[in-house]
């Protein structure tokens, strides 16, 4: 038996979500807290499976990370013994490198997996070696896992060859004990590097320029603890967002930061939603007339690309013929596959979807390789006529705390199932 999601048909949605801590913040201010010398307090870490595998690999290197009863996050890294990950769970996820940048100061070696997570792209670290290298570490590279030591960092001009928030945030943490100053250029505006910023500013860190493209950092000899929460998730609260236009209904996110989603909230106007905007929500009308348009991913503050296969689900059922051009990375396409299965026109060229839209979708059996597509065939499953059954469901559970409540809050029929390898296999004899 393989577990699925089973989604029923379940058009015009309607309620609110209360939105959670971002995740890929979260990753980074975890292993942020690792730079301080005394407990770091997080409220609104999420409990996704990310998160549960850190704590696991803490439990082996002496790093302590607990829950309290309010939710909030401690943090300790005060009793570290060692700072060799395990490569297996360390490789689990995308970020184990965030712990690189974090320790390598402290400690001076740092050992940890190769990148994994999600499987629609190999995920290059070129800009985060390019990085650490200046401030003075060197790498050596096995086959499970790399080593990267130092034995002083010191402060340096950093120019990315290209906008990335990771390695942004992997160069702050690096560079924030290390010696001198660090200046960050053609740095990444997301809004999870200003948090990661504000994190380490409060630990007693010199940031200036977070949320621009040239970051200074002056080096401390240490950090203290602090409390601090973690930004909501834009991510997710997009995605709620998108499933309005794709079901019809109101949906309604809450506890979010609008500013974050403005190029969002900009295409779904222009697709066909009413928007309505308060200080801490945002609410989807739909208006039962969806429009085709161009989408076209970018860096913050351009459309995220972390909101493409949602979004393409939604022009499946819009008016006309959509384009959806991946400029961030080209080879995210693998949901599209799956939307075929179910029904959706859709062709990709050379990092771009041409979706045909209104199409009428059916159920069907399809698997999810990252929580992003997950999520867009969740929404497919609620327009298509009969059961749709996703596969994959560790994927949407690394970003996910509770996926199948949440959208059974807004009247999804979605709940957990199995499925037999017969049923699998039956349904692809009978699509070939």
């Amino acid at each position: 038996m393989v577990k699925a999601l089973r989604v029923d048909y379940s058009p015009n949605i309607n309620g609110v979500v209360t939105i959670p801590g971002a995740k890929n913040s979260s990753l980074a201010l975890l292993a942020a807290a690792c730079l301080s010398d005394e407990t770091v307090t997080l409220e609104g870490i999420p409990n996704i499976a990310d998160f549960r595998v850190i704590c696991e690999m803490g439990k082996d290197v002496g790093l302590s990370i607990e829950r309290n009863r309010n939710g909030d996050v401690l943090i300790d890294a005060s009793s570290m013994y060692s700072t060799e990950f395990d490569p297996v769970k360390s490789s689990s996820f995308r970020t184990g490198y965030y712990f690189v940048g974090a320790l390598l100061s402290k400690y001076g070696k740092v050992s940890v997996g190769y990148p994994g997570g999600d499987d629609f792209v190999s995920r290059p670290i070129d800009q985060h070696i390019k990085a650490l290298e200046m401030l003075g570490a060197t790498f050596t590279y096995h086959k499970d896992y790399y080593v990267v030591e130092a034995k002083e960092l010191r402060g340096t001009r950093i120019y990315f060859d290209t906008i990335t928030s990771g390695a942004t945030m992997n160069a702050m943490l690096a560079a924030a004990k290390a010696k001198g100053e660090t200046v960050l250029f053609n740095a990444a505006r997301d809004p999870e590097v200003i948090d990661t910023a504000i994190l380490l500013n409060k630990m007693g860190a010199k940031i200036s320029g977070a949320g621009t493209n040239t970051i200074r950092i002056t080096g401390v000899a240490n950090l203290k603890g602090c409390k601090h929460r973690v930004i909501p998730d834009r991510l997710i609260a997009g995605s709620f967002l998108i499933a309005a236009g794709v079901a019809g209904g109101s949906v309604t996110v809450k506890d979010v930061i609008p500013e974050h989603l403005g190029s969002c909230i900009a295409k779904l106007r222009e697709i066909g939603l009413d928007i309505a905007i308060e200080d801490n929500s945002i609410t989807a009308h739909s208006t039962g007339r969806l429009k085709a348009s161009r989408v076209r991913t970018g860096m913050y503050p351009g459309f995220p690309t972390d909101l493409q296969q949602p979004m393409t689900t939604l022009l499946t059922q819009a008016s006309g013929k959509s384009i959806v051009s991946e400029k961030v990375y080209p080879n995210r396409f693998k949901h599209v596959g799956q939307l075929r299965k179910m029904g959706a026109d859709i062709r990709v060229r050379s990092g771009v979807a041409f979706v045909k839209g209104a199409s009428e979708l059916k159920g069907s059996i399809v698997s999810t390789s990252d929580i992003r597509a997950g999520i867009s065939l969740i929404l497919a499953g609620m327009v298509a006529e009969g059961k749709t059954y996703i596969t994959g469901v560790e994927h949407i559970e690394r970003g996910y705390e509770d996926v199948v409540r949440a959208f059974q809050s807004l009247g999804v029929q979605i709940n957990k199932d199995t499925i037999s390898y017969d049923m699998i296999h039956q349904h692809v004899n009978d699509i070939l």
